[in-house]
């Protein structure tokens, strides 16, 4: 079990026993042997070495890997990017003057109130791809959009649909919108995790904020100590291998920013919720500090989850709204996005 860092809230983040070792075990460490084919790297000269290496192939970057054995081209995942960035910058164009009630239980509530600004006049058979339920299992999801994919999605305009919807709805056959409502999936489903599973984290490491403190801080504070992308995947490689002489051949590689983001030879008071060091440090450079990924390659949903955080922050601070204080930890499962569940949001 850890702290959060925030003494006063007398909050404790209850990690998956797997989290719990490396962060005991490994911390401050550079390169460690997690099991006969991998290797964990948590130094952060050697991180920077192996992601500047070469870039992320396409098993690397789970977006944009093959889909149902189809490889995803260049131009596919272009017009991806685009569809999705847009979609998020006409939702961020919605005033905010609306009531909205973010009180319950977070992140499924702030998982639904994004789902509904960026993709909430799409066809129910899209939307409810953006589920969380359908993370249990890959069969549920292609479940869902096999069924879905059996009739076309109406043209663009009638309704009007996201960007990304319409990529759907321009797509011909049963083959070529099964493809097109997985890529759908794959591209909306993770803005929504991410951005609800970041701003939940933030809220259990540091709510109620101190009212001078920016949003951008509280985020980037929350991404140190809580990296929704906690690891980084890189298959073996040679390259590698001619980094470092721990690094054999068939060895795949493990990043782990959860140990650098902690690392006390980079950060003063590393356990610490401390916003405020970000008036000074800065994300791009700091040592270690990789919340999307590497200086040369970052990942392509920054500019779009940071925004979708802000407003989020802007409205749970305009209503008042902080974490029950009759609750007193929070557990962080071993998954993909690292993140604080079943966290209880109440009118402060």
């Amino acid at each position: 079990m850890s702290t959060t860092g925030t003494e006063r809230l007398r909050r404790e983040t209850v990690f998956a026993p797997r989290i719990e070792h490396l962060l005991r075990s490994y911390r401050g460490a550079e390169a460690f042997r997690l099991d006969e084919s991998t290797v964990g790297i948590a130094g952060a000269d050697l991180m920077n070495a192996v992601l500047a290496a070469r870039p992320a192939n396409e098993f690397e970057r789970p977006t944009f890997k093959p889909l149902q054995g189809r490889k995803i081209g260049r131009p596919e995942a272009s017009a991806v990017m685009r569809a999705v960035g847009q979609d998020v910058r006409t939702a961020l164009k919605t005033p905010t003057d609306t009531p909205v009630d973010l009180t319950g239980e977070w992140p499924q509530v702030g998982h639904r109130y994004l789902r509904d600004l960026v993709f909430g006049a799409d066809p129910y058979r899209l939307r409810v791809l953006v589920d969380r339920t359908l993370e249990l299992t890959p069969k549920i999801t292609w479940s869902v959009i096999a069924a879905g994919a059996t009739l076309p999605v109406p043209p663009a305009g009638r309704p009007p649909l996201s960007e990304l919807a319409g990529l759907v709805s321009s797509a011909t056959g049963y083959e070529g919108r099964r493809h097109a409502m997985g890529m759908y999936r794959r591209a909306a489903a993770p803005v929504c995790f991410t951005v609800s599973a970041l701003v939940t984290n933030a809220l259990w490491l540091g709510a109620p904020f101190a009212t001078d403190t920016p949003n951008e801080h509280i985020l980037l504070e929350s991404l140190r100590l809580l990296p929704v992308s906690w690891n980084l995947l890189r298959v073996a490689d040679a390259e590698f291998t001619a980094l470092d002489d721990r690094i054999g051949l068939a060895d795949d590689v493990l990043m782990l920013p959860l140990l650098s983001h902690r690392d006390p030879s980079h950060w003063e008071d590393p356990d610490v919720f401390r916003p405020e060091r970000w008036a000074t440090a800065d994300p791009d450079t700091h040592p270690g500090y990789l919340p999307f990924g590497h200086v040369g390659e970052r990942c392509w949903g920054r500019h779009m989850v940071m925004p979708l955080a802000e407003r989020l922050l802007d409205l749970i601070r305009r209503d008042g709204l902080t974490v029950d204080p009759g609750q007193t930890s929070a557990k962080v499962p071993l998954a993909g996005l690292m993140g604080a569940t079943g966290v209880r949001v109440v009118r402060g």
